[in-house]
């Protein structure tokens, strides 16, 4: 284990030597510019700043949309570095650096732009006819009912649970890994079905149920991670074929990328669920004192 970690460190730090698909690459590590990823982000933040704004001089309190503009920043930013910086394309070459990578998607980002609540700020960004369309197109039955099913709490861990697991089916992850339109939807799954389950966790559940969920969550990635850290073969060859350029074995960077969703990422989910299981707790104790 030390081992592993060590080495970690060390390709942080090291100089890439050869590309996924063996194309070679300058010393650098390249940013990720794909119109795909840089178009809707670019959109995303420009709606939102502007909405945030608009809705800031009109408010009697701007200081409160300060914080959830900075919340969504930080959300975005997170989303940024995950998907265009040096991350992704190192992610492309090594399995550890691309569990790192959908983590801060799953864990960091999605989190952070559901807690910012930012479709209000999204909306009152687009121009008066296109804002009004777009708020009665939200109100629509079909589509308030379908939010509502999907961000109902069980619902939303159900369905990122499965996208969770069933992109991490060794076949159905290297062929992400070597198609870029299955990439690309692995990662819109990834992100999405994430900001369905945070939304549940902190704007439709009491904090008890809240705790619940997140911690199975924490349980079921948890043992996914284990699967690969202590199989005792390669799984995804595709995904770790470039391994031993960067001086680890296939099975080391799985058993890294393995570790990664294990530990860090299940602390993620295990801090949440303290941090909600320590509000319903005090909720509880402030119910109880208001009945004596």
């Amino acid at each position: 284990m030390p081992a592993l970690i060590c080495a970690l460190i060390s390709i942080m730090i090291a100089v890439p030597a050869m590309a996924h698909g063996d194309e070679a690459h300058g010393s650098g590590s390249p940013w990720t510019l794909d119109p795909w990823i840089v178009v809707p982000l670019v959109m995303l933040a420009a709606l939102y700043g502007v909405g945030a704004i608009r809705l800031a001089t009109r408010s009697r309190r701007p200081g409160g949309m300060l914080v959830r503009a900075s919340i969504y920043c930080g959300g975005i930013l997170a989303l940024a570095a995950a998907l265009l910086s040096p991350l992704h394309w190192l992610g492309e070459h090594l399995f550890t650096f691309h569990m790192i990578e959908h983590e801060i998607v799953m864990a960091v980002s999605a989190p952070l732009i559901a807690l910012a609540r930012p479709i209000g700020g999204l909306l009152w960004g687009l121009p008066g006819n296109a804002r009004r369309t777009a708020a009665a197109a939200l109100r629509a039955s079909p589509v308030r009912g379908g939010w509502n099913w999907c961000t109902g709490a069980t619902n939303a861990t159900i369905i990122h649970g499965v996208a969770i697991w069933a992109w991490h089916v060794p076949v159905l992850f290297d062929a992400a890994v070597t198609n870029t339109a299955l990439h690309r939807l692995q990662h819109l799954s990834f992100f999405a079905t994430a900001i369905l389950f945070w939304w549940a966790i902190v704007w439709r559940s009491d904090h008890g149920a809240a705790a619940w969920h997140l911690f199975l969550t924490m349980v079921h990635t948890s043992i996914l991670g284990a699967l690969m850290a202590l199989a005792p073969r390669v799984l995804y060859t595709a995904q770790t074929q470039t391994a031993l350029a960067w001086g680890l074995t296939p099975l080391e960077d799985q058993q890294l990328a393995g570790m990664i969703m294990w530990v860090p990422a299940g602390t993620i989910y295990a801090a949440a669920a303290m941090t909600m299981l320590a509000l319903w707790i005090r909720g509880s104790s402030g119910r109880s004192a208001q009945n004596v």
